[in-house]
């Protein structure tokens, strides 16, 4: 599973979806249970505009998921006609990464 983290340092989950300039993408090997870093993504914000989704989305669109510190239901609504699925976090990247895959293995172990 291929996962995107807004970062602007690498080390913190500190930016909002919508203008996250910096990607950091992970592949997540489910047999190892370790995490791979693949490469740090830049994306080009302009400031003054406001919904940049679609620019965002193409640098990750070989990603499965995103986690960021925030996003609008317009960034929701846009990622999810790609396929790219938007979570909320906070924390360090590596605290985010192991949050998201422990919820991950977690709902798959619930029986109903």
């Amino acid at each position: 599973m291929r996962i995107a983290v807004a970062s602007s340092n690498g080390e913190d989950l500190d930016l909002h979806f919508g203008k996250a300039h910096s990607l950091y993408v992970y592949e997540y090997h489910e047999e190892k249970d370790e995490f791979e870093f693949i490469d740090k993504r830049t994306v080009e914000i302009e400031s003054d505009t406001k919904h940049q989704n679609p620019k965002i989305i193409d640098a990750i669109k070989d990603c499965e998921v995103a986690i960021c510190q925030q996003f609008g239901v317009k960034a929701q609504m846009h990622a999810g006609d790609f396929g790219l699925k938007l979570v909320k976090d906070e924390g360090t990247v590596e605290e985010a990464l192991r949050n998201y895959i422990d919820h991950v293995n977690f709902m798959k172990n619930i029986k109903i």
